[in-house]
């Protein structure tokens, strides 16, 4: 194997190692129409033009105004601007993005060319282990240019099937000596009523003779987020919840006395019932430190090396307090009345528990989370003058994150309770105070306790206690090395004008380390007012416009230092986790060969890239045995590979009437998740679900199609026609089977429902892009882009992230020292993921208006404002239909403001 990847590298490398040559890009050339010098935007938007317009694929840019001046306090919610591509705002801030509708996932960000390890906080169902990054840990003052591929170039690392976003950072030599930036400010989210203070700060020096300079740069951000809900935990059949059957198939009601309003007993019988309902209050502070600097010398006219490194420090602590209601599993037996509507109980009402149940819970979350990130790359070219040149790299990276650790205390009531809800709201109301600390009880009675199967010695003897919350370690370790060239061939053979040539090689790790402490309680059970800790409730108006209502809008709190100590204080029993634990090991040796054109008004290149894969995943399983026996640990090795060649064909043509004419064709894989590859199983032991991934998974492939046509009337203006198509095989979708396993709750084995991605699937995806820009009059000019994208699967559903509308409106205006821009997103309802019970979660229909201004005092002060989400937009998520909602959330305005320094 160790030959076959020799081989795969250096092929290519000796054919072209006499000429010694470089794959990069030559900087795009003036716009000859580009004759008044503008600032500010309208010189952002013109650069922009003109990367786009000198492309060879179909490009979209966004450049920066200046030294430290991006348009966005969000690289995600700059790239959302461009045509095609869309982010999910989730938790309000922009993070991940989606390029022609398909998952972030399967999109990938280069930093300089070059993957950067990424690692997610655990909190976010997106995150996770997927080989995108998180948009939001980037600073924008260390980005000069956005650009992104929406077709590929055999040069361009392989990976996407939407598009690749590069980021390209400043370099000291390419940089006015001497240049100093440095901003500061302050931002305030009026729903979590806290404000933070932001500043940054860029120094960039080279030498008279321009072969020595450093740039360094750091930036430190910090935000309190506040974001209370909804959440509806999928739906399930009523009847097996609210009803006996008999073996005849004829069926009544556990509680004979309750009744039924808007249909029958069949009706209730064949309903759908929410399988649960949260209200869910969630807090976080992010805060980000990111250094960078780039060294670059230049020994001769020919030789530059470059040493780049990055560091992110990010804490994403975290406190969530969920107070949830499970009607059919819980209270079943105790059902008063139900309202059918449509097929779905939309109000029902239950008494208080019965014995060896319970009404509610309430889950007492705290996360401790930090984020490291560290990226290394070391760049050597050489350049001839007769345009031939070789750049050779190597770098590093790694990442770390995960909830580290996560303290869960859980608590019960028992109290009468009722809901309603229709597709915007929710009600629940409970017979009884939720801020009484005494209506809160133990989770369960004492039994004897064992972990994976195997019994707990405690003091020489097997544990007999109850379950009173745990502490959890989930560390995500992601490692990546790296090291390629690049070299081009200027030759004049027909239409070819240059060779491209090129190798990487990429070792890659990504590890989920798991474990933690169960905690149990000795005392035979007790009360929350028993303890003796201070209690808090969720503020008043916390759930305010979010659909929530009832008075289950305020309920008991702990501060997260009481669950903390809570816990310390119970029996603590340290558990390995190797069950929810795994190693993906991945090798990738790619080459590639690329041929530029050029003739008359064509241009364009054509090749292939050669790409070797080998996956290694180890990882540890629960085996269930018969009744009454423990089950067995049993560990696992998988490993696969898989060589694929992905051709690639762009052509552009200029009429020579300001119009160009684009076309492209390539066939491109997308390789699935660490976490999907990585055959560990996490089982939810109360709603007995469990999730997982499968290590024989294939990558996904797709053919991909590209026809644009655009049209530069004069500097500044651009209108362009854009149509693309992906016809993807491989598709990972979740599939659900039912599989035993040992119940740590039940001490017994249960059949749980687990979800495991698998391959098999098609997906073909249609759209159409209309964009266009122009600098009006008077200073006032506009940004805006439509996309309709349409899909179709095996499964019948959507793509994920993939909306049919997508519409961006950017009004700005520049005059002398001032000038604003309003930026207006409209996203149309998209399939988001398959969610508990194997819902199909959607996401609502979604607007984002947000605002900036600034105006320069002087020619090195700026003053700037801005203002996030002002139209307070709720996040709506649905169970296929409108009827059956699922989640709604509320995030809250942001506003800011700045003074900057530039000289």
């Amino acid at each position: 194997m160790a030959l076959r990847h020799f081989m795969l590298f250096t092929t290519s490398a000796m054919a072209l190692l006499p000429a010694a040559v470089s794959a990069q890009q030559a900087a795009p050339a003036p716009d000859p129409q580009g004759e008044i010098v503008v600032t500010g935007i309208r010189a952002s938007l013109r650069n922009a033009i003109n990367v786009k317009k000198q492309a060879n694929a179909v490009v979209d840019v966004i450049t920066s105004e200046d030294i430290g001046k991006f348009p966005d306090r969000n690289v995600a919610e700059s790239l959302s601007h461009i045509p095609g591509v869309s982010i999910d705002r989730r938790f309000g801030e922009g993070e991940k993005v989606a390029i022609h509708g398909t998952d972030p996932a399967l999109n990938r960000m280069l930093l300089d060319g070059h993957a950067v390890a990424s690692a997610d906080w655990g909190g976010n169902d997106n995150d996770p282990t997927s080989r995108t990054f998180n948009y939001s840990l980037l600073a924008p003052e260390l980005v000069e240019r956005l650009e992104v591929y929406k077709s590929p170039e055999p040069r361009i690392d392989e990976g996407s099937i939407g598009g690749t976003v590069i980021v390209r950072t400043r370099r000291p030599l390419e940089t006015p000596a001497n240049s100093v930036f440095a901003s500061g400010g302050y931002s305030w989210n009026d729903r979590a009523e806290k404000g933070n203070i932001r500043a940054s700060g860029l120094y960039s020096w080279k030498n008279q003779d321009e072969t020595f300079g450093i740039l360094a740069a750091v930036t430190y951000d910090k935000q309190n987020l506040t974001r209370a809900g909804v959440e509806f935990f999928g739906f399930e059949n009523a009847g097996s919840r609210f009803f006996n059957t008999a073996a005849d198939g004829s069926f009544t009601l556990k509680n004979p006395n309750a009744t039924v309003t808007g249909g029958t007993l069949a009706d209730l019988y064949n309903a759908k019932s929410p399988f649960g309902i949260n209200y869910a209050y969630f807090t976080q502070q992010r805060k980000r430190i990111s250094y960078s600097g780039t060294m670059q010398f230049k020994p001769t006219d020919s030789l530059t090396l470059t040493l780049t490194g990055l560091r992110i420090d990010g804490n994403y602590n975290n406190s969530s307090q969920s107070m949830y209601v499970i009607p059919g599993a819980w209270s079943g037996d105790v059902l008063q009345s139900a309202t059918v509507n449509d097929g779905v109980v939309t109000a029902a009402s239950f008494g208080a528990a019965s014995a060896n149940s319970q009404s509610s819970q309430l889950d007492l979350l705290v996360r401790k989370t930090k984020l490291t990130t560290n990226n290394l790359n070391l760049e050597a070219e050489w350049k001839s003058d007769s345009g031939a040149s070789f750049t050779a790299t190597g770098g590093w990276s790694r990442a770390v994150g995960g909830r580290n650790p996560e303290y869960l205390l859980d608590v019960r009531t028992d109290l009468p309770y009722s809901y309603s809800f229709t597709p915007n709201s929710a009600e629940v109301n409970y017979d009884g105070d939720l801020t009484d600390p005494a209506n809160y009880r133990r989770s369960n009675s004492a039994q004897a306790q064992t972990i994976d199967g195997q019994p707990i010695i405690y003091n020489g003897t097997q544990l007999v206690a109850a379950r009173a919350g745990g502490i959890d370690f989930s560390r995500t370790i992601d490692r990546d090395y790296y090291a390629g060239y690049d070299a081009v061939i200027p030759v004049a053979f027909g239409p070819f004008t240059e060779v491209r040539i090129g190798g990487k090689y990429t070792k890659h790790r990504n590890r989920l380390n798991a474990a933690g402490f169960n905690n149990y309680d000795l005392s035979g059970g007790y009360t929350l007012a028993s303890l003796g800790v201070d209690t808090i409730t969720t503020p008043n108006g916390a759930f305010d416009g979010t659909g929530g209502t009832g008075n289950a809008t305020q309920y008991i709190n702990l501060p997260a230092q009481a669950v903390i100590d809570i816990l310390a204080n119970s029996v603590n029993i340290a558990v390995d986790k190797p069950t929810a634990s795994y190693i993906v090991d991945e090798e990738v040796a790619a080459n590639y060969v690329q041929f530029n054109f050029e003739q008359g008004g064509f241009r364009g290149n054509i090749g292939g890239r050669l790409v070797y894969t080998k996956n290694s995943s180890a990882f540890t399983a629960q085996v269930a045995q018969g009744d009454g026996a423990l089950p067995v640990l049993v560990p696992g090795r998988v490993n696969n590979d898989y060589l694929k060649f992905l051709p690639s064909f762009n052509i552009a043509y200029d009429t020579g009437s300001n119009v160009i004419l684009r076309g492209s064709v390539a066939k491109v894989i997308a390789r699935p998740r660490y976490e999907q590859l990585g055959g560990s199983i996490g089982r939810n032991d109360i709603t007995l679900d469990a999730s997982g991934g499968n290590p024989n998974l294939k990558p996904y492939q797709s053919t991909n199609y590209e026809l644009s046509a655009e049209w530069y009337p004069k500097a500044g203006m651009l209108f362009s026609l854009e149509l693309f198509r992906r016809e993807v095989k491989d598709y990972i979708y979740n599939g659900i089977t039912q599989q035993t396993f040992f119940n740590e709750l039940l001490q017994q084995n249960q059949v749980y429902n687990v979800s495991q991605p698998i391959n098999g699937g098609k997906a073909t995806v249609n759209g159409v892009l209309v964009s266009g820009q122009a600098e009006i009059w008077g200073g006032f000019g506009i940004q805006a882009n439509y996309s309709f994208a349409d899909s179709s699967t095996d499964e019948g559903l959507n793509l994920p992230y993939l909306s049919k509308h997508t519409v961006n409106i950017i009004p700005y205006f520049e005059s002398g020292p001032f000038q604003a821009r309003l930026s207006y997103n409209y996203r149309s309802a998209y399939f988001r993921a398959i969610g508990r019970l194997n819902s199909v979660d959607m996401v609502a229909p979604y607007n984002q208006l947000d605002f900036s201004a600034s105006y320069a005092i002087t020619p090195n002060i700026t003053l700037t404002a801005n203002a996030q989400n002002l139209l307070d937009e709720t996040y709506i998520q649905y169970a296929g239909t409108r009827a059956t909602p699922t989640a709604f959330y509320k995030n809250g305005r942001t506003y800011a403001g700045s003074v900057s320094v530039r000289f």
